[in-house]
C-alpha cells in the first residue's frame, strides 16, 4: 500500500493494535499492494511484540479457541506461516510430529525460535509468502493474522500454494481480527477467500466480536 494514497486508510481494531487496510470509498477489499516486509521490521524495531500477543486476553482467548478446534490429537506435520514471535507455535508443538513455523521478520524469528527452543521438533525460518512456501505436504496448515495484509494476487497465490501443499484429510485452521462494523478488509473477506478453494469443506466455524476461526478439511 502506497502512503498517501486517499483511496485507503488503516483502520485499528478496539484494542488499538491489529492495523487492517481497508478502502475509505466502496465495498472492502484487498490492498493495492501486499504489506511491505519493511513496516513489519518497523514494528518490531519499535516494539518487540507488536500487537502484545503476549499479554492480550483476545489473543489468549483466541488460541485456545483455536487449539480445543484442531480435529485430531497429533498431527504429522504442520505448517505455521505467520507465526509472529511463537507464541501460538509453542501451543501447536505438543500436538505435532514436526512442525514448520515462519514470518517474513528476523527479529519474530528470533523470538519465535527461543520461545521453542525446547522443543527440537520444531523448525523456525525467515519465509517472504508467496514466494517461499515450503517443499512437500503438511496435515495441517494454521494461519493466524496474516492473510488481510495480502494484496489480491498474492493472496490468491498463497491460498492456492497452501491448498496444493495440504495432503488429503488434512486440515487448514485460519484465525483472523473480526471487524463487526463490516468496514474494513478482515477475516471474515478473507476466510471466504480460503473456503472458496475447490475441495475443502468445513469442519469448525466460529465467529465472535474479536475473531473468526475456520477449520477446513480436505476431501479425500
Amino acid at each position: 500500500m502506497r502512503a498517501g494514497n486517499p483511496l485507503y486508510r488503516s483502520v485499528r481494531d478496539p484494542t488499538g493494535t491489529i492495523p487492517v487496510v481497508t478502502r475509505a470509498q466502496g465495498d472492502p477489499s484487498p490492498p493495492d499492494r501486499s504489506v511491505s516486509l519493511e513496516h513489519f521490521i518497523g514494528m518490531y524495531e519499535a516494539k518487540t511484540d507488536p500487537w502484545d500477543n503476549a499479554t492480550k486476553w483476545s489473543d489468549q482467548r483466541k488460541y485456545a479457541v483455536t487449539t480445543a478446534s484442531l480435529l485430531r490429537p497429533r498431527y504429522r506435520r504442520a505448517y505455521e506461516p505467520g507465526c509472529a514471535v511463537g507464541l501460538f507455535t509453542r501451543q501447536l508443538a505438543p500436538r505435532c510430529d514436526e512442525l514448520l513455523a515462519v514470518d517474513a521478520v528476523p527479529e519474530a524469528v528470533r523470538q519465535a525460535a527461543a520461545a521453542v527452543s525446547d522443543f527440537p521438533h520444531v523448525t523456525v525460518e525467515q519465509a517472504i509468502l508467496p514466494a517461499d512456501l515450503p517443499a512437500g505436504t503438511f496435515d495441517l496448515i494454521v494461519i493466524g493474522d496474516l492473510l488481510y495484509y495480502l494484496s489480491a494476487g498474492d493472496l490468491a497465490a498463497l491460498l492456492r500454494g497452501l491448498r496444493e501443499r495440504l495432503e488429503p484429510g488434512g486440515e487448514i485452521v485460519a484465525m483472523h481480527y473480526r471487524d463487526r462494523s463490516g468496514a474494513t478488509w478482515d477475516g471474515a473477506h478473507v476466510h471466504d477467500e480460503l473456503a472458496a478453494l475447490p475441495g475443502l469443506e468445513s469442519a469448525v466455524h466460529h465467529d465472535d466480536e474479536w475473531f473468526v476461526l475456520d477449520v477446513l478439511k480436505l476431501r479425500r
